[in-house]
């Protein structure tokens, strides 16, 4: 009986000259896998695709659920950003990707796993140290790193490849922007995004929206409530988590919102340029921030940011099953207790503009904020503060004037 491989399956031209070639150099029985994060359209048409190219089966795994509610809603509740600007679109969905994939491989008996990723990126890291954590005996495969195996680098090469196992593809050699895709996110990358100097061509690249130039000249307000950090609602109208970022994808898109245009520093040590395109992302990230505003203390809401740039680099590095980042999710956790409310902004020419922020639990007091004197504050009360407040900054202006004096004596 041959072994068992389980191939991370997209459709694209690259995974798909992977099934001959696994089948050619290793003689695996090929189990092709296509995990669904919101791919959408690309999924049509795959399992004849698959059993065509020479594999035995096709899952089409629908995870999209699970993504949400699992990995995007913790990063979004850290606020984790990666280098303050990318959303971890891709970072985030490859954890849940490689742990289905090997609840695959041990369904089916596979000796093995196998993904299209590239040496120069990051996904091959993320794939495998999730494949190591969650499963450590399985082998894995990465094609474009056995350049004695793998001599294709050319989607020519690859076409000719399939042609010659008798294996005919509607897959042209145009060249084209190299896209991921999920429910949270698109990214480009290729083309004239190779150099930074160049401005990205938005007429042909935007897949998810407009540029804000291309936006309604009237702005839409939108309203969303959260409970205990969790979208619960848009517009009134109460939906799962999977349901809120399609609707804010779409409202999103309309008005222009989340277009990034990056340099980012990839796990390997090298810098990449991307354009990623995050509309209901940007818009739940900014939407659970300003609730945030209002019901955290500020002690509290510095160590978050902390620890939400820790969780930003801990998923884009792959680190997903690692007992750090279970710590740093449990503290954010801890934090969104009360972070429940409701809000209320515009969406308008790329702008998210704030139209009004309520919660049960916010720490906001007209009382004390107000100009006119409260019952809780006691101007007076500024004079010994401040003097505390100062003191080490006196304290230091003291002793340079006593030195400078000693100096001149």
């Amino acid at each position: 009986m041959k072994e068992k491989v389980i191939l991370a399956y997209s459709g694209g031209l690259d995974t798909t000259a992977i099934i001959p070639w696994l089948k050619e150099h290793f003689d695996y029985e090929v189990i092709c896998c296509c995990i669904d994060c919101g791919q959408g359209e690309e999924l049509e048409g795959l399992e004849e695709r698959a059993l065509l190219s020479g594999a035995s089966k096709l899952y089409i795994e629908d995870i999209v659920d699970e993504f949400c509610d699992e990995y995007i809603v913790p990063c979004v509740q850290a606020n984790a950003v990666y280098e303050n600007k990318y959303l971890l679109g891709t970072a985030m969905a490859r954890p849940v990707i490689a742990k289905r994939l090997v609840e695959i491989a041990e369904k089916e008996g596979a000796s093995a796993i196998c993904h299209g990723a590239t040496g120069k990126g990051n996904d091959q890291i993320r794939f495998e140290l999730g494949i190591m954590a969650l499963a450590p005996h399985l082998k894995v495969i990465a094609p474009w790193r056995m350049t004695d195996l793998w001599t294709m680098n050319s989607r020519e090469e690859e076409i000719a490849y399939c042609e010659s196992h008798g294996i005919h593809l509607p897959f042209s050699t145009a060249q084209s922007y190299s896209r991921d895709r999920n429910l949270w996110h698109i990214s480009h990358e290729g083309l004239e995004l190779e150099d930074p100097a160049c401005e990205p061509d938005y007429s042909n690249l935007l897949v998810l929206g407009v540029t804000p130039e291309n936006a309604p000249d009237e702005g839409e307000y939108v309203t969303m409530t959260f409970e205990k950090g969790v979208p619960t609602s848009v517009n009134q109208v109460p939906m799962k988590v999977s349901d809120v970022i399609r609707t804010l994808n779409q409202l999103g898109g309309k008005h222009g919102i989340g277009i990034c245009d990056i340099v980012e520093n990839r796990v390997v040590g090298m810098k990449s340029r991307g354009v990623y395109e995050t509309p209901g992302g940007t818009i739940l990230y900014e939407a659970h921030q300003q609730l945030e505003e209002l019901v955290l203390d500020h002690a509290t809401a510095e160590v978050k940011k902390e620890m939400g740039n820790k969780l930003s680099q801990i998923v884009y590095e792959g680190k997903w099953f690692t007992p750090l980042r279970e710590a740093v999710q449990a503290f954010v956790a801890s934090t969104q207790e009360q972070v429940t409310g409701e809000v209320t902004f515009k969406l308008y020419k790329g702008n998210i503009i704030k139209a009004g922020t309520t919660s049960p639990y916010s720490l906001y007091s007209e009382s004390l904020a107000s100009f006119t004197t409260g019952e809780l504050y006691d101007h007076h009360d500024a004079d010994g503060f401040i003097r505390l407040f100062g003191l080490p900054l006196k304290v230091r202006a003291l002793k340079k004037e006593e030195q400078a004096a000693s100096d001149i004596g």
